[in-house]
């Protein structure tokens, strides 16, 4: 499979231009009868899946303390175990869980719980290093967010954390916390073909950071699995959509949002690639410092997204193409 490869920002470190998220892989987690996770989830697969995107040349993996109430964590430990050197790992924190009821319980974003919560990742993950640590709270006030750099900076030198960065999708935040963290090289932020980040995008080139998009297949639309009568779990975080979440309203797809992913099919469909492999296409287009993490919950799912790699990014064309019908 060609090579496609980024650099983590100011970090240095080498990742496939394609990464998995692993919110899927954690499994289903509550706020009170809210769904927060993607539904039931094979161990066994999931295990396979990220060892079978390794093979493919991914070595990208980014997920969170939360997903699953630390679950998602312990499935990377075991997927990896003995091989911790060949991948870079990512994760978050900000968010306190119950383990035991897989309730999220809150937040905190206070130096005392940034080192507590390093900790927990770090027994979970089976590891005694963190390439990227991002802090989960997108809207976290900013004053409260550059009050951790200190304790972020030291336990770089503590050798705890590569590097760091934050998961939000405010551009004033993602330029605070970069102008004030020597080692901030990454911002998380929701981007796809459907939803553009031009803001944030400005921010992450003027600070030399990579742009991880999460929601690259826009929760699955962009798969095309997905026609109007399509119904989802009721604990599928989909199938109960809390406010934030716009592709999905009363567990279907949004009507709209089906009718985008049409209008862009045939563009993002060209050179033979599927409309996944497209849409992944079309963020490497977007920018050279674009990381897609599409999620994953079966090998399949990762024989098709790193399937995009091979064709790299979607040509001019296409994307003018895209752009039009958008503008449409």
């Amino acid at each position: 499979m060609a090579s496609l490869t980024r650099t983590l920002g100011r970090s240095g470190i080498e990742v496939s231009a394609l990464g998995v998220g692993c919110w899927a892989i954690g499994g289903p987690f509550w706020q009170g009868t809210q769904p927060l996770g993607w539904g039931e989830v094979d161990d066994e697969e999931s295990v396979r899946a990220l060892r079978r995107a390794l093979e493919l040349g991914v070595t990208f993996f980014d997920t969170a303390d939360v997903y699953g109430t630390g679950h998602s964590e312990r499935m990377l430990a075991r997927a990896f175990a003995g091989r911790r050197d060949e991948v870079v790992i990512a994760t978050k924190w900000g968010n306190t869980f119950d383990e035991a009821t897989r309730q999220l319980t809150g937040s905190d974003g206070t130096p005392g719980y940034l080192r507590t919560a390093v900790e927990g990742s770090l027994r979970r993950l089976g590891t005694d290093y963190i390439d990227l640590y991002q802090l989960h709270l997108n809207d976290l006030d900013i004053p409260v967010a550059l009050d951790l750099v200190e304790t972020l900076e030291e336990l770089v030198a503590a050798g705890k954390i590569r590097s760091y960065g934050w998961s939000t999708d405010f551009a004033d935040r993602a330029s605070a916390i970069a102008a004030a963290g020597a080692h901030v090289t990454a911002i998380q932020h929701a981007m796809s073909v459907l939803e553009d980040s031009p803001d944030v995008l400005e921010v992450v080139e003027k600070y030399d950071l990579a742009s991880i998009n999460r929601g690259p297949l826009a929760m699955g639309l962009l798969t095309g699995k997905f026609t109007r009568s399509s119904t989802l779990g009721p604990d599928d975080v989909r199938g109960v959509a809390p406010d934030w979440l716009s592709f999905f309203q009363d567990g279907r797809p949004a009507p709209a949002w089906l009718d985008r992913v049409s209008a862009v099919r045939d563009a993002l469909t060209s050179d033979g690639r599927t409309l996944a492999q497209g849409a992944l296409a079309w963020l490497w287009a977007r920018s050279p410092r674009t990381v897609p993490i599409p999620g994953c919950r079966t090998v399949a799912q990762v024989e098709e997204n790193a399937g995009a790699l091979a064709k790299g990014p979607l040509s001019p064309d296409a994307v003018a193409a895209v752009t039009a019908w958008l503008e449409r």
